[in-house]
């Protein structure tokens, strides 16, 4: 039997096109840290939190830190509430989607609908489907047309919430993690981290799995590779041809995260300012980004905001592979001590922190449909 052939590039670009040349290290291309349980990292943040909930007495002002947003964006907060904060102008800034609910009527109304709505926004394929409730990247497909877009809503949990966002024109992603004080006029970025989309390049004579697994990165990651690939890993892939393993850019679905600190410049910062001027009431947390180029985004221009998420956000940089534990602890450390200082402020202005029962509600409410999420591009 004749072994198939790929000869098509996954992307509809350059795999990483403007993003800055990635260092490789075939001796470590994963950090020892990279994929370790989260209790470790957290324990530390869980007793600085016990601290300074005695100091301020109130353990639960992270809640409170981002008082627009539900539960100051800890869990459970819904992509498309977040988005709606903004204004006409930082709406520019924003990737345009749709939300819609999986609701009962049959798959092929429901698709109907979706693409009535798309065309009401004048949102065309390729979209990005996305769910509502979720974080690190889950349930995230690119949707080309719309036998793709009716298979997404057809997998999808019933009563719950998607969005349909159109596929940004750029190829490079950063997340930029922006702090600014209650009353303060400017913020500060603390965090850039360039996501890069984990490839392969065919030699026309290798199968998918067998690229994978002569991969540096990629072979120690085929609990996250081959699942999503299943299909087509038994393909040769034709030579040059790159096939992309992760669309997606979370780092817990097999995106590469470096630090990115370098980047950051005050024309950037300036420019955030300007779009949380007409968001109102965020204060904490991480953008995620689309963009030309690493000099367009110094400066502050071409880019587009795909999601903005809150108080459970990380400084992703951290899972470089190159970050040593010391620095990681130091700044999740960082990150909730701001988070305290920037609750306390709020209870000031009159905020009330909700009870811990809120938030786990909430968190199982989260954990319930996340079960029942299509597999992640």
């Amino acid at each position: 039997m004749t072994t198939p052939t790929l000869s098509v590039v996954q992307s509809d670009s350059e795999v990483n096109q403007g993003m800055p040349p990635m260092e490789v290290d075939t001796e470590n291309s994963i950090s020892r840290f990279e994929f370790w349980p989260t209790w470790f990292f957290y324990s530390p943040v869980i007793a600085q939190s016990i601290w300074y909930g005695f100091k301020y007495k109130n353990m639960a002002l992270p809640l409170i830190a981002n008082p627009s947003i539900k539960l100051s964006g800890m869990v459970g907060e819904s992509k498309n509430d977040i988005l709606e904060l903004a204004g006409c102008e930082a709406r520019k800034w924003i990737s345009d989607f749709v939300t819609l609910e999986k609701n009962q009527c049959n798959v092929e109304q429901q698709t109907e609908n979706a693409l009535l709505a798309m065309q009401d926004e004048l949102i065309e394929f390729p979209v990005v489907a996305k769910p509502d409730l979720g974080c690190r990247g889950v349930g995230v497909k690119l949707i080309k047309n719309q036998q793709q877009l009716q298979s997404y809503i057809e997998s999808f949990p019933k009563n719950a919430r998607y969005l349909l966002q159109t596929k940004a024109p750029y190829e490079a992603e950063a997340g930029l993690f922006y702090i600014r004080y209650p009353g303060e006029a400017e913020g500060k970025i603390i965090s850039i981290t360039l996501k890069y989309s984990p490839y392969v390049t065919g030699d026309g004579e290798s199968t998918l799995k067998e690229l994978i697994m002569k991969d540096p990165r990629a072979g120690q990651l085929t609990h996250l590779y081959y699942p999503r690939h299943q299909k087509v890993l038994d393909h040769v892939i034709s030579c040059g041809s790159k096939f992309r393993l992760a669309f997606a850019g979370s780092h817990s679905r097999g995106a590469i995260f470096r630090d990115g600190n370098q980047y950051i410049t005050l024309a950037l910062t300036k420019q955030l300012d300007t779009i949380f001027n007409d968001l109102p009431g965020f204060h904490y947390g991480r953008l995620d980004v689309k963009f030309k180029d690493i000099d367009s985004l110094m400066a502050g221009n071409s880019f587009t905001i795909l999601e903005i998420n809150g108080a459970s956000s990380e400084a992703a940089h951290i899972w470089d592979r190159k970050t040593p534990l010391r620095a990681i602890f130091k700044t999740l450390l960082f990150q909730y001590k701001t988070l305290y200082e920037i609750g306390h402020q709020q209870t000031a202005k009159g905020y009330k922190t909700p009870t811990f029962v809120e938030l786990y509600k909430a968190w199982r409410e989260e954990s319930r449909l996340v079960k029942q999420y299509p597999m992640t591009d």
